[in-house]
């Protein structure tokens, strides 16, 4: 197309940007072996009593994508292997290192001895908006999820390093469990790795 400017004619030239999905094969996935002995994000997940499978399914994936060290099922948070959490974790109950605690103040004291700082993710009186919050590069990090109706334990909240809140700014009170797991743990691994 041109378009005559006095004197002279200009040209313009359209260019169109082809977005092609990759397939699988392109995508350059590791293997579990890989992922196994690759340097992981220096968190530990911890669920405590988080109730649906398929939200700790969903949780196991998003761990994997941010390759993280390993989660802590806790309490009545169900173990794999069940088909209702592989529905959502396709395949990460394989990759991500996890193990079950019949207690999360076990689980976090436990953690607490071997120099992770305890955050919990929760709306709580002086906590840090998690947009302020600048994780460190030499700190360990277990990060406390709760249970979809009640949250975290007034028990595990009495007993954490620090307390961390996603700003909202809709009509509900809370995003949903897997939602906070994804958003919090791309939050550090892009202050920690990017």
């Amino acid at each position: 197309m041109s378009v005559k400017l006095g004197f002279k004619s200009v040209k313009f030239y359209y260019f169109v940007i082809m977005m092609i999905k990759l397939k699988l094969d392109e995508l350059n996935r590791v293997d579990i072996k890989t992922f196994k002995e690759q340097e992981k994000l220096p968190i530990v997940v911890v669920l405590d009593n988080v109730r649906s499978m398929h939200n700790i399914g969903s949780i196991f994936r998003t761990s994997d994508g941010f390759s993280i060290e390993k989660i802590i099922l806790c309490g009545i948070t169900a173990q794999p292997p069940h088909r209702e959490i592989e529905k959502t974790a396709l395949g990460a109950t394989q990759s991500v290192d996890w193990i079950h605690e019949e207690d999360t103040l076990n689980a976090i004291e436990n953690l607490r001895a071997q120099g992770y700082k305890i955050i919990a993710i929760e709306q709580a009186q002086n906590s840090i908006m998690l947009n302020t919050y600048q994780p460190q590069q030499n700190e360990k990090y277990a990060l406390i999820f709760g249970n979809e109706v009640n949250g975290v334990s007034d028990e595990v909240m009495r007993n954490i390093d620090a307390c961390i809140e996603i700003p909202q700014f809709g009509t509900k009170h809370s995003f949903n469990v897997v939602i906070s797991a994804g958003i919090v743990l791309w939050d550090f691994f892009a202050k920690i790795k990017l």
